[in-house]
């Protein structure tokens, strides 16, 4: 399948059973924490793409400019938001998606988010455009597995969906990677162009003319996730630093370990998953 083909079909990202579940509850209340709303929505990729569609659609004239959940709960009434969750409740029976074990897939995908905000600070980029930018950098996968489960499953077998060499591994078989269908899937929903450019570089954020600093914050955090996921050592960790997209960042391995409190050597993590 062409990478144009595969963004013109139509598919459903499923949300976390848990979360609309949560979400409902909350909506149902008679004065709606919208705090908690906020939350609630902020750690789910399918219910965050479908808020910032709406917000950014033309219909509220604001394409290419709402960047967060927060932004976009600022813009729209509650009553578009409960019509939302709603929608994401109605399709909860196709949630499984063929090759994606999708409890470690939503869990990686906060785990960007967060790490990607929190480098974010550290090079002044847009904190809440990087986190939007690691929650759905991975959206793509879906996709793919979604529209292409049987060449997806092929390479599944030999490279995980979310292994350190994936992006590569997609191009050499499909011709594109997750990153580029994310990418398009947000210029097709009028995403603001910088995190639709920095999902589509995040895999090569400064190769060539190309000089992306968000795209190189959801490197490091893709590589820091994709590398615990791995259990790497302490020298595969260093091996497979992305040096040169952290000197650019001014970001070294240390910076990039040292942004949450998970102890990395903390245990026995044995050989590498290659």
């Amino acid at each position: 399948m062409e990478l144009n083909e595969l963004l013109a079909s139509q598919f459903v990202l499923p949300s976390i059973p848990q979360v609309i579940a949560l979400l409902l509850n909350e909506l149902a209340q008679g004065e709606p924490d919208l705090k908690k709303i906020s939350q609630l929505i902020s750690t789910d990729p399918a219910l965050t793409t479908r808020l910032l569609q709406l917000s950014n659609s033309g219909y509220f004239r604001l394409s290419g400019q709402v960047n967060s959940v927060s932004e976009s709960l600022a813009i729209l009434g509650l009553g578009h938001v409960r019509t939302m969750a709603a929608a994401a409740a109605s399709a909860a029976s196709f949630k499984a998606v063929p090759g994606i074990q999708l409890q470690k897939f939503w869990a990686y995908s906060l785990n960007v988010g967060k790490l990607s905000r929190s480098l974010a600070g550290v090079v002044r980029q847009n904190q809440q455009a990087a986190f939007t930018c690691g929650l759905i950098h991975a959206i793509g996968e879906l996709a793919i597995h979604i529209g292409m489960p049987e060449s997806s499953a092929a390479l599944d077998s030999e490279v995980p969906p979310i292994d350190l060499r994936r992006a590569d591994a997609e191009r050499a078989v499909f011709g594109f990677c997750y990153a580029e269908v994310s990418a398009g899937l947000a210029r097709k929903w009028q995403f603001p162009q910088p995190i639709s450019d920095a999902l589509e570089h995040q895999h090569a954020p400064f190769e060539g003319d190309v000089y992306e600093p968000l795209a190189g914050v959801i490197h490091l955090a893709t590589w820091r996730e994709r590398a615990r996921e791995a259990g790497l050592t302490e020298r595969e960790l260093a091996v497979t630093f992305p040096g040169a997209v952290g000197e650019v960042l001014g970001i070294d391995i240390d910076m990039a370990l040292q942004q949450d409190s998970f102890d990395w050597f903390s245990r026995d993590t044995g050989p590498a998953r290659r």
